[in-house]
């Protein structure tokens, strides 16, 4: 079995037996969700950006786009999910927020049931997974080298794109959505390819670094079972990140989540209360404010917060040093 076929065949197989046993559910919808199907469905979407860029096949660019609309909507029920179960334990927070909360996560649960059934993943004409094979079948896979090679490309190309929004937020962000949030996409997706790829990426050790690192290099970083390489394998060749490199990216990405959650949950809250209350924005935010024990400025304290972490990162070159280079397994 050619390596890059081997690599989706693993995920589409675990994938596939969540549907399976989400057939029998009394809802397909809430079992994949509460079985974390979204985890396979990114790395099958991971997997699909990289042949994308190495094959330069329209073929990964539907995979990705048929994984990428499924994960969204789990993306949506979490969402929805979560906010709606902190805001429950909030003492200041009105019932009707709440209930608010969990009607649209129903929605969103109803949304993605209808994908499932539609897009063809379960039903009586479930032909999705087969079709996917199939088509996977017929592409001509390349040797593991060359596979590597186009990795490697990849990685660096996803780095230039991810400075050029860092160049263009140098001055600090200005947005939760489109620049805070996407930058910890780009920036988490690089973290995701190396489960995806499993194996084929090893860290290389790089301690003449670490005391300009230091600040990144904190125990919950360094030993989170995220951060520890899936084993080689059958892989022969591999692509090595600076182990340093990588938990300073993992710190990265855990720190702007964690001030991403802090809007989305300014922005989830003056929602509900926007719907419930017939209220205009700035009134919902307002309050949304007030009943999070927050500051007017709130979210501008969150956009600084966010550049101040990011500036000396970037500066400091450390996601452009990520990539140490290829090496052969022996």
């Amino acid at each position: 079995m050619e390596k890059g076929f081997s690599k989706f065949e693993y995920y589409l197989t675990r994938l596939e037996q969540l549907l399976s046993q989400a057939e029998n559910a009394s809802s397909a919808s809430e079992f994949l969700y509460a079985n974390d199907a979204r985890t396979n469905l990114f790395m099958l979407e991971g997997l699909s950006r990289i042949y994308a860029y190495v094959f330069g096949n329209k073929l990964f660019i539907k995979l990705r786009d048929h994984f990428k609309l499924l994960e969204d909507a789990l993306g949506y029920i979490d969402y929805y999910d979560s906010f709606a179960k902190e805001f429950k334990a909030n003492p200041h927070t009105p019932i009707t927020v709440t209930a608010y909360l969990r009607t649209k996560m129903v929605e969103k649960k109803d949304t993605f049931q209808q994908i499932l059934l539609k897009k063809k993943w379960i039903g009586k004409k479930n032909f999705r997974l087969n079709k996917i094979r199939r088509k996977l079948k017929k592409v001509s896979w390349q040797s593991e080298k060359f596979d590597i090679q186009g990795l490697e490309s990849f990685y660096h190309d996803s780095i230039d794109d991810t400075n050029v929004l860092a160049l263009e937020t140098a001055k600090g962000f200005t947005e939760l959505e489109d620049e805070v949030h996407e930058m910890r996409r780009r920036l988490r997706w690089l973290s995701i390819y190396p489960r995806a790829m499993q194996g084929a990426i090893q860290l290389h050790d790089n301690p003449e670094q670490a005391h300009q690192m230091e600040q990144y290099l904190v125990p919950e970083i360094i030993n989170s079972p995220f951060n520890k390489m899936p084993e080689i394998g059958d892989n022969l060749y591999l692509l090595l990140h600076n182990k340093n490199n990588f938990f300073a990216l993992s710190w990265m990405i855990s720190e702007l989540g964690k001030l991403k959650d802090e809007g989305l949950k300014i922005y989830a809250l003056s929602e509900a209360l926007k719907v419930t209350e017939e209220k205009d924005t700035p009134w919902a935010t307002k309050l949304a404010l007030e009943l999070l024990l927050l500051p007017p400025d709130a979210m501008n304290n969150i956009l600084q917060r966010a550049s101040a972490v990011a500036a000396p990162y970037f500066n400091g070159g450390y996601l452009s040093n990520l990539v140490y280079g290829i090496s052969k397994n022996s």
